[in-house]
């Protein structure tokens, strides 16, 4: 069993373009690779970043990250606050109403800045930043790559 590991931003172009791969990644390896996202908003070229990444942990409370994590990086370019209402919809949140008031209380912000904290501190300096089994990973992000690297 292998980990791979993303530090990423919702808002990112990278992150979007690499998205596909991974996913298509994920779904060849099945249950050999475990996949773990960890946020790393850059809050300075991307104003929506932080929000969406508030939104992804508001619905992961709710058992609904990865359907999350997917219509983010789906509709990378439409990340307002009614936006993520949106998507928690489309995504099967149960309780809308925690959901938006998790988001407008910023109740995970701290955890967000945690996860960026912890990359800095491992080296990450842009998203995506990949790490295989807790070792970065210096190859390209296509899914041919990534199935190789994690086998």
């Amino acid at each position: 069993m292998s980990t791979l590991t993303e530090y990423g931003d919702f808002e990112c172009p990278y992150c979007g373009n690499a998205y596909g791969d991974v996913k298509e990644a994920r779904r060849r390896l099945g249950d050999r690779v475990t996949f773990e996202f960890r946020h790393f908003p850059i809050e300075q070229k991307h104003p929506h970043a932080l929000q969406a990444a508030e939104a992804a942990e508001a619905a992961r409370a709710q058992g609904r990250f990865e359907e999350m994590h997917d219509l983010l990086f789906e509709n990378q370019r439409a990340l307002e606050r009614d936006d993520l209402i949106g998507y928690a919809r489309e995504a099967g949140v149960a309780d809308i109403d925690r959901f938006t008031r998790e988001l407008d209380q910023h109740v995970y912000v701290d955890k967000i800045r945690a996860e960026r904290d912890e990359g800095v501190a491992r080296g990450v300096a842009g998203t995506p930043t990949f790490l295989v089994d807790g070792q970065p990973y210096e190859g390209f992000y296509d899914a041919e790559s990534l199935v190789y690297a994690l086998a």
